[in-house]
C-alpha cells in the first residue's frame, strides 16, 4: 500500500498543527487591529514608484547631535550630522589623513589632528583621535559640499558647539582676509584663532568675499591668522601666506588681515634687466617692504674689470620710479600716443587721452601694493657691451629680514630705446613743419607724347 505525504495518524497530526497556528494568528491580529492599526498600516508605506522624475534636491540637514550649546562632563560618544537621505561617502576614503572626500568637509576645534570621520548611510559622525578633553570648548564645523548618491551637492554648512564643562562661550571674532601680493580679498581663506596662553588653535573658513564670523568662542586673548590655504587641508602650512593680528580679551574687531609670505632669509637678486641707455630694473627673489625708500648712497656700482666707480642717480621701487618718470599706466597704454593721436592742423598739438575714472564701489586698497623689482637709474648712458657689478646695502624684504644683495649689471652691445624717445622724436619732427607744408613731397609732371602736342 502506497503512502502519500499527509495520510495517516503523522499526516493527521502536521494538519492539526498546521490548522492550530494559522488559527492563532488569525486571533492575534484580530486582536492588534482595533489597539494599534498604524503598526499594520506601517508594512504597507507607499514609495515612488521606479522610473519617475529625477531626485533634484541635495541633502537637507535634520538633526545634529549633541544639541548645540549643551555641557556634557564627560562626553564619549561623537558628534553627528543627520540628513534626510543617503550621502554619499566622497571620492577618496577616510583614512585619518586629512585626505578623504569627507574629512575635507569637517573641522574640528580645538585640535591639530586629523578627526576621527565615519560615513553611516544618512549620518557623519566626528571625534577627535585623542578623544573629548575635558573643560574645553567643542566646535564641529561642516562645510558645504555634502553631497547624495545622485551627485547633488549642498550649498550649506552647519556648526556645531557644545562644552566638556566651561560656561557658555560667548566671544566672535569678525573680520576679512586679503592677498597683499594682489589687494584683493581671498575668497575661502583659511581663519586659525590661536587663544592664549595655551594656544588652543580655533578654525574657521571666509566666506567668498573673504570675510570671517568665527565663534562662538571662549573669552580670552587670541592670536588671529588669516592664510591663503592653497592645498585646502584646513591647516596652516610653513609656506603658506599668512597675515596675523592679537585680539585681546573682549573685543571682536579683527580688522582686515593682509596675507603675505614671511621668509626668514634676506632678500637676493633673481636678475638685472637694463632697459634702455639708462635704466636698469632689478628683480628679487622674495617681496620687498613697500615703506623702505633706498638712497644713491646704498648702490655700490663699479664697472669690470677694473672696479671702476660708476655714479648712481637713483634707486626706486618700480611703481614709484615709473610715477615719477612719468610711465603710461594700463589704461593709456591702449590709447597711447602714436601718429593717429598727433593733430597735424594745430601746429603739433596732441591730443591728451582722458584719465581713466575709478569707479564709485572700487575700494582703494589701505596698504600699498606688494613689489619685488627696483628700477636703477644712471646719470650716463651705459657703455655698450660692458659688463657691472651692483652691490645694493640693506635692502628688506616685506617681513623686515634685511640683507645685501648683489648682482651683474650686463648692457647689451646695443642698447634698448625707450619707445618715448623715438615718439619725441617724431612729434619734433611734425612740430618743425611749416602748416603751409604738404605732408608729401611733390609728384613730377610727365611730359606730353608728341602726338598730343600736335593735336593742340
Amino acid at each position: 500500500m502506497r503512502l502519500t505525504p499527509g495520510s495517516g495518524a503523522a499526516g493527521r497530526r502536521g494538519s492539526k498543527n498546521n490548522r492550530t497556528r494559522s488559527g492563532w494568528g488569525v486571533r492575534v491580529l484580530a486582536a492588534l487591529l482595533p489597539i494599534c492599526p498604524a503598526a499594520l498600516l506601517a508594512c504597507a508605506r507607499i514609495e515612488p514608484p521606479p522610473g519617475g522624475p529625477p531626485d533634484a534636491e541635495p541633502p537637507r540637514l535634520i538633526a545634529t547631535r549633541p544639541d548645540s550649546f549643551v555641557r556634557l562632563t564627560p562626553f564619549r560618544g561623537v558628534a553627528e550630522f543627520q540628513f534626510d537621505e543617503v550621502v554619499s561617502e566622497g571620492g577618496t576614503p577616510n583614512r585619518g589623513e586629512g585626505t578623504g572626500g569627507l574629512e575635507r568637509l569637517v573641522i574640528l576645534s580645538p585640535s591639530s589632528r586629523v578627526p576621527e570621520v565615519r560615513w553611516r548611510r544618512n549620518r557623519i559622525t566626528v571625534r577627535p583621535q585623542e578623544g573629548w578633553r575635558p573643560n574645553r570648548i567643542y566646535r564641529v564645523e561642516l562645510l558645504p559640499g555634502v553631497s547624495d548618491l545622485r551627485t547633488n551637492q549642498s550649498e550649506q554648512g552647519a556648526v556645531l558647539t557644545f562644552s566638556t564643562g566651561p560656561a557658555r562661550p560667548q566671544t566672535t571674532l569678525e573680520g576679512q582676509v586679503m592677498d597683499w601680493s594682489t589687494s584683493r580679498p581671498v575668497p575661502r581663506a583659511l581663519v586659525v584663532a590661536s587663544l592664549l596662553p595655551d594656544s588652543l588653535p580655533y578654525r574657521g573658513v571666509a566666506d567668498s568675499s573673504g570675510r570671517f564670523s568665527l565663534g562662538p568662542l571662549p573669552q580670552g586673548d587670541y592670536i588671529v591668522n588669516g592664510v591663503l590655504d592653497q592645498n585646502n587641508d584646513h591647516r596652516q602650512d610653513s609656506r603658506e601666506a599668512f597675515g596675523t593680528a592679537r585680539v585681546a580679551r573682549g573685543k571682536s574687531a579683527v580688522g582686515e588681515l593682509w596675507a603675505f609670505v614671511h621668509d626668514t632669509t634676506a632678500p637676493r637678486i633673481q636678475t638685472v634687466t637694463v632697459d634702455d641707455s639708462t635704466k636698469a630694473t632689478v628683480a628679487f627673489a622674495q617681496k620687498l617692504d613697500p615703506r623702505q625708500r633706498l638712497s644713491a648712497r646704498d648702490v655700490r656700482l663699479r664697472l669690470l674689470p677694473d672696479s671702476t666707480p660708476v655714479a648712481v642717480a637713483s634707486i626706486l621701487p618700480q611703481p614709484v620710479d615709473d610715477s615719477i618718470h612719468g610711465r603710461p599706466t594700463a589704461a593709456e597704454d591702449s590709447t597711447a600716443e602714436d601718429s593717429t593721436a598727433v593733430d597735424t592742423s594745430r601746429a603739433g598739438r596732441r591730443i591728451v587721452p582722458a584719465a581713466r575714472q575709478q569707479p564709485a564701489d572700487e575700494a582703494k586698497p589701505s596698504r600699498p601694493p606688494l613689489n619685488d623689482r627696483l628700477v636703477l637709474r644712471v646719470p650716463k648712458p651705459w657703455a655698450p657691451g660692458s659688463r657691472l657689478a651692483l652691490e645694493i646695502r640693506g635692502v628688506k624684504n616685506v617681513t623686515g629680514v634685511a640683507g645685501n644683495a648683489v648682482g651683474v649689471v650686463a648692457v647689451p652691445e646695443k642698447p634698448k630705446v625707450d619707445p618715448r624717445d623715438s615718439l619725441k622724436t617724431g612729434l619734433d619732427t611734425l612740430k618743425r613743419r611749416q602748416p603751409g607744408d604738404s605732408a608729401r613731397p611733390a609728384t613730377p609732371r610727365r611730359a606730353l607724347p608728341d602726338s598730343l602736342k600736335k593735336k593742340r
